[in-house]
């Protein structure tokens, strides 16, 4: 019995892929001002986040994770590349960015914020305020009390 749970036990360790793979070959395959949206679709895939603003920019991502500990349940990061792309309205690739573990750090980050102001003067607040009025209104309250 021990030896049927002994062999069945692996010494290799887990490894976590996710998104890409090989993303750091494969974006060499791409030219500026050649490849087009299909050339890199058929190349990697779907992106794993598209965003527009002026020109459309599609990030691929590749992380991998390995095992350290079975008991800990700690991982290793291997790989985390990054590739960004930006394709022109014309769906010509224009501009791309490849990032891994050790250049990624030295990416900044913008430490601007986005602030929301909701004031009293929405929409919401004035349709509120206006319903309230009508329900508040002594006409209505006078009819109900005939």
């Amino acid at each position: 019995m021990l030896v049927l749970f002994i062999s069945n036990c692996s010494l290799n360790k887990v490894v976590k892929h996710h998104g890409v793979h090989y993303l750091d070959k494969k974006q060499e395959k791409l030219v500026l001002s050649t490849s087009n949206k299909n050339d890199i679709i058929s190349l990697l895939g779907p992106p794993s986040t598209k965003s527009t603003f002026d020109n459309d920019i599609w990030i691929y991502i590749e992380r991998k994770k390995i095992e350290t500990s079975i008991l800990r349940k700690k991982d290793k990061l291997l790989i985390n590349n990054v590739l960004i792309v930006e394709i022109n309205n014309k769906g010509i690739l224009v501009k791309k960015d490849f990032f891994d573990v050790n250049n990624l750090k030295d990416y900044k980050f913008s430490e601007e914020k986005t602030e929301v102001n909701y004031s009293k003067k929405s929409f919401v607040y004035d349709f509120l305020s206006s319903l309230r009025q009508k329900i508040d209104a002594p006409i209505k309250k006078n009819k109900n009390r005939k």
